[in-house]
């Protein structure tokens, strides 16, 4: 297992700062309008002021690393990553064709066609709650705080339109499972920390989605090949087995800390598992 860093782009990132980068062998950098997410304060607010660094990516050969969202205040919540692609995405990828983009964990509809549309530098990932759940599956009934996270769950007809586009086999769309694990008493309160703890039991979720899409022949490109394909990298030569043997999901994971922590889809049965 080798982790792939990524470097943090801040208002004070510097075209010196990615040379520096490659030079060190790191892959991308990390876009985080400032505010979108958990732990993103430090982040971008200028977007506009970043040419000279996005240049540099493209001298360099890195990739750009984005998560979509407009942060303005008077944007609607479930209308901000469209408000992302039509204000700063889309203008990015006119001014720097050569340069290679992955919007990372799409949500919506508009993404999905924004990236299909796009040039061939253009790639998307998407998490297995974005194909597995909607906003109903976060409100209804009551409030579920271990099924929130950023981007936020969107309408049913957002999450058809993802579940198409993988079931497609596109090589522009590739798993990205955007785990975020918190602490049960971070997620269990009045304002509760966005992010599911998908990574544990991800390849066994993702392959129930591509079973139920009748398209498990495109899983592999998916989970194995389309990133390292896009990035560059070479695919991993290591193979892994999956059967179709139900199981049900533990309840809750104990830290070393002792705290629990409620991973995503808890005490749920998934139809597939890693053959040990």
């Amino acid at each position: 297992f080798e982790p792939l860093m990524t470097l943090y782009l801040t208002d004070n990132t510097t075209p010196e700062d990615i040379k520096l980068a490659a030079k060190a062998g790191i892959p991308a950098v990390k876009l985080y309008p400032a505010g979108a997410t958990t732990n993103s304060d430090a982040a971008v607010t200028n977007i506009d002021g970043l040419d000279p660094v996005l240049e540099a990516l493209v001298e360099h050969n890195m990739l750009l690393l984005v998560h979509g969202e407009m942060t303005d205040s008077h944007i609607d919540i479930f209308d901000r990553e469209k408000a992302f692609i039509d204000q700063r995405l889309a203008p990015i990828t006119q001014r720097f064709p050569e340069l290679k983009v992955v919007f990372e964990h799409i949500t919506t509809k508009d993404a999905a066609e924004f990236v299909s549309s796009a040039n061939d530098n253009v790639a998307a990932t998407i998490t297995p709650q974005h194909l597995m759940l909607n906003r109903n599956d976060l409100l209804v009934g009551g409030v579920r705080p271990h099924n929130y996270c950023l981007p936020v769950l969107k309408r049913n007809i957002h999450q058809e339109a993802l579940r198409a586009v993988v079931a497609s086999g596109s090589t522009r769309f590739f798993l990205g499972t955007d785990s975020a694990p918190h602490e049960q008493a971070k997620k269990e309160t009045a304002c509760g920390c966005a992010g599911c703890y998908s990574a544990w039991a991800a390849l066994e979720l993702y392959t129930q989605v591509f079973d139920e899409l009748n398209a498990l022949d495109k899983l592999e490109g998916f989970a194995s090949h389309y990133g390292a394909d896009f990035y560059g990298l070479p695919r991993n030569s290591g193979t892994v087995t999956l059967i179709k043997q139900p199981w049900n999901l533990s309840e809750s994971i104990d830290l070393p800390n002792g705290r629990p922590i409620i991973p995503f889809m808890a005490g749920s049965q998934v139809q597939w598992q890693i053959k040990s």
